[in-house]
């Protein structure tokens, strides 16, 4: 499911040249000025949590060439595409993805090309991207997350996640108690995600609002080092959607 990581080859990176925006996901209300949750406290002052430990390429020249070809492999596609390790920190990404991202402002644990998972769940700007943010990407990655947990609480990265969402009363009440329900209702599609699709944001004006499919893939000698790539087949562009009403609370949370 989540993998162990791998030295990420040089990308030239698109410079995050947007500012952070105010609020957080789950919270459909804005947080005062000034208020941050402890999570983003201790995030602001550590540093050293942002992405885990890479090991290295492999030793073993063949393995080596592999992963080098693999991730040449990646940047030649079209389309976005991420190398992911257990704990969903990135490995590599290619060209597309970065563009993709290239807007997103700075954050101390949450970049895009740092760790997919923090990405979604803590970064303000997620939103700006990835559309229908809360329900189409948060909950299934909360779900892949409470998953992979539950297989293996000691594997790197995770119990520093836990830690951080239970830090937002929101988001812990969106997992403790929304999420079993939502996965229930939606069964094994809400952990596994292979060829669902997804809504974006995409900063070049040219796509705009679209979608994509999410194609994963873990070719066997990936396995061996717990990696495994994540793509966002781009597909044709869509008229934006109605305007309309929501509730400013978390609505897989029930409320009295």
């Amino acid at each position: 499911m989540a993998e162990e990581s791998v030295a990420k080859d040089s990308v030239t990176k698109v410079p995050a040249v947007r500012a952070l925006m105010t609020g957080r996901p789950f919270a459909l209300v804005q947080e005062p000025p000034g208020q941050r949750t402890a999570a983003r406290e201790r995030a602001a002052d550590d540093t050293t949590t942002v992405r885990t430990q890479a090991p290295g390429l492999p030793d073993d020249p063949e393995l080596r060439a592999y992963v080098e070809d693999y991730f040449a492999m990646t940047d030649a596609l079209p389309f976005p595409s991420v190398v992911l390790d257990p704990g969903w920190g990135v490995a590599h990404t290619n060209p597309a993805y970065d563009a993709l991202f290239g807007g997103i402002g700075p954050h101390p644990t949450a970049m895009p090309d740092h760790n997919f998972l923090r990405f979604v769940l803590f970064h303000p700007d997620a939103a700006a991207v990835l559309a229908e943010h809360e329900t189409a990407w948060c909950l299934p990655l909360l779900a892949q997350f409470a998953a992979a947990l539950a297989d293996d609480e000691s594997a790197p990265g995770l119990q520093d996640i836990r830690r951080e969402i239970a830090d937002d009363p929101i988001m812990d009440a969106a997992f403790r108690l929304g999420l079993p329900h939502w996965v229930d209702a939606v069964g094994d599609a809400a952990v596994h995600h292979d060829g669902a699709v997804r809504h974006l944001r995409h900063p070049d004006p040219k796509r705009g609002r679209t979608s994509c499919r999410l194609v994963n893939e873990s070719p066997r000698t990936l396995r061996k080092f717990g990696l495994r790539r994540l793509t966002l087949v781009l597909r044709e562009n869509e008229p934006p959607p109605a305007v309309r009403r929501v509730r400013a609370h978390l609505t897989v949370v029930p409320v009295s």
